[in-house]
């Protein structure tokens, strides 16, 4: 139970977020979003009553299924560069908002 709370309080933070105007709040949002799927895909995993994989020593029915770690894992290092582009991206276009443009098609010197 505590679990779907927290992936309920992620998931409307990140939403809460990514609606927001700037650009760094958008990137919060999404990396608070993939916080909540990297939480509900181990959720979905069930490993918590399960033992350690190894073959010598446990069976196969009480053997914790390696599967959802390794989507896991593979998930915190696409929202870790996902992040870290959208943050250079930010950088680059930080004054993009500031520059004036004609509303009537001519030219401006810049």
């Amino acid at each position: 139970m505590t679990l779907a709370i927290m992936i309920g309080v992620l998931t409307a933070g990140g939403v809460y977020l990514m609606m927001q105007r700037g650009m760094v709040r958008v990137v919060f949002g999404l990396a608070l979003v993939s916080h909540a799927v990297n939480l509900l895909l181990l959720t979905a995993g069930v490993s918590a009553w399960r033992t350690e994989p190894l073959a010598g020593t446990n069976s196969a029915e009480v053997s914790a299924d390696p599967l959802p770690q390794a989507f896991v894992l593979t998930a915190i290092v696409i929202a870790f560069a996902v992040t870290v582009f959208m943050l250079s991206l930010a950088v680059v276009s930080l004054d993009d908002d500031t520059h004036d443009i004609p509303a009537t098609g001519e030219e401006h010197e810049t």
